[in-house]
């Protein structure tokens, strides 16, 4: 009889994306309305079409299976639209799959998204014993863990107050204290982490670990692959909504961060990674050293220059550059971005950005960069990987040595001094 406490056959999920038919451009008038109900109409006696172009059917899973014992700690990891918060959202019963079937033993405590699980009316006092009854727990049981949980979210000064006046960060402590005191059989963790500052972080996945520890299952979503690595010991990469692979986890880091590189040379080519509504569109892009040479060696501490190309397929009024440089372990070191740098782009039909970044304060190491656009407050074009490189040499400081990437995230401009201490040892009586 398998042990597994997780079940996952066959796991399929379809969602019907709807799309603006009105080509017209602007606000249709009544008589556009009439015409295009008449098509509709017509379409549906003619039988002229089986497809219907105003929707289309996206496979958010595909043909997904898995198995995860009791006690075990898994990642699943993949870019953004792999089908992870999909994969979470059906473990946690919020939404029903199109196919398949999953099986799950055991009490499960779901911390998705800030919002997910809490009453926003309610009290932090409140939404505590709400949860615990939702678990299947006794009012006893949930005194019992009260005041564990309280002195671990640190908001007992607050707890008296609803949670909808609560901020962000205090929303996501409490409940993360929650989901994790509760005594689930099986927690299910997404990025929503990220929210809490970093010795929160530290805190949760400390209480993660020590909660795999007492047997029971943890499920962990993260962009952070140190801190996949750090907590789980098996991992399940995802890509467009299916299985790539499962294993160990750093093997499988491994692969996954290989992929994102290999995306990097041909980026503008067949990229299933790149995303966006298309509006504007990156054409291009270079990486060039302090004398405007292309490289993929730049030398930590000299100047380097991002420069991008590209192209609109419509007016636009204008719109932000946003790229973030991550570490070979997926940790964001920096992220660059036009409208918190103040910068206000002048939009052509083509034109060129370019980002100079002073003295790169960055060790040996490899890089990845992602860039995007966004107008209108969405992306309108998206690279989770857009350029590579990795750094071999230093001038950051005068001895030319940097350290590597495993002991620092950047490098930081210091000097040093010392002076003698000279101890009396005249006596006082």
């Amino acid at each position: 009889m398998s042990d597994a406490v997780i079940k996952v056959e066959n796991l399929s999920k379809k969602y019907v994306i709807s799309h603006q038919t009105n080509v017209r451009g602007g606000h249709g008038t009544l008589r556009d309305a009439i015409t295009d109900g008449f098509r509709s109409v017509s379409k549906r006696f003619t039988r002229q079409s089986n497809v219907d172009p105003s929707h289309e059917e996206f496979w958010a899973l595909n043909d997904v299976s898995f198995e995860i014992k009791q006690g075990d700690r898994v990642a699943i990891i993949g870019r953004n639209g792999a089908g992870k918060s999909t994969l979470l959202k059906i473990l946690s019963r919020i939404t029903e799959p199109t196919r398949g079937r999953i099986i799950i033993e055991g009490r499960v405590a779901s911390l998705l998204e800030v919002g997910t699980g809490f009453h926003a009316e309610l009290t932090g006092r409140e939404n505590i014993f709400l949860n615990g009854a939702i678990l299947g727990m006794s009012k006893q049981e949930i005194k019992r863990k009260f005041d564990e949980i309280v002195a671990f979210s640190e908001v007992e000064k607050f707890l008296d107050t609803p949670v909808k006046r609560y901020s962000s960060g205090m929303y996501v402590r409490l409940a993360f204290a929650v989901a994790a005191h509760l005594e689930p059989e099986i927690l299910i963790v997404d990025e929503v982490l990220a929210v809490g500052d970093m010795e929160f972080q530290q805190k949760c996945l400390g209480k993660m670990e020590s909660v795999a520890n007492e047997g029971r299952t943890v499920i962990f979503v993260s962009h952070n692959m140190s801190a996949v690595q750090k907590l789980c010991e098996r991992s399940i990469l995802l890509r467009s909504g299916k299985l790539i692979s499962e294993g160990e986890t750093k093997e499988i880091v491994k692969d996954y961060l290989s992929y994102l590189t290999k995306t990097a040379e041909d980026p503008f080519g067949d990229n299933p990674e790149r995303s966006g509504s298309g509006e504007i569109r990156l054409t291009g892009a270079e990486l060039l050293n302090s004398d405007g040479i292309p490289t993929t060696h730049p030398v930590s501490g000299e100047n380097i220059t991002v420069a991008l190309e590209y192209e609109t397929s419509t007016e636009v009024r204008g719109f932000d550059v946003i790229m973030t440089i991550y570490n070979h372990l997926g940790v964001a070191v920096t992220n660059l971005n036009t409208r918190v740098s103040g910068f206000a782009i002048q939009p052509d039909m083509k034109g060129r950005v370019y980002c100079e970044i002073e003295n790169l304060p960055l060790p040996f190491g490899e890089y990845r960069i992602a860039a995007a656009i966004q107008y209108n407050g969405r992306n309108a074009d998206h690279f989770p990987t857009l350029l590579v490189f990795e750094i071999t040499a230093s001038r950051f400081f005068s001895t030319f040595q940097s350290p590597d990437i495993q002991y620092s995230t950047a490098l930081v401009a210091h000097s040093w001094r010392s002076e003698s201490i000279v101890r009396s040892e005249s006596l006082v009586y």
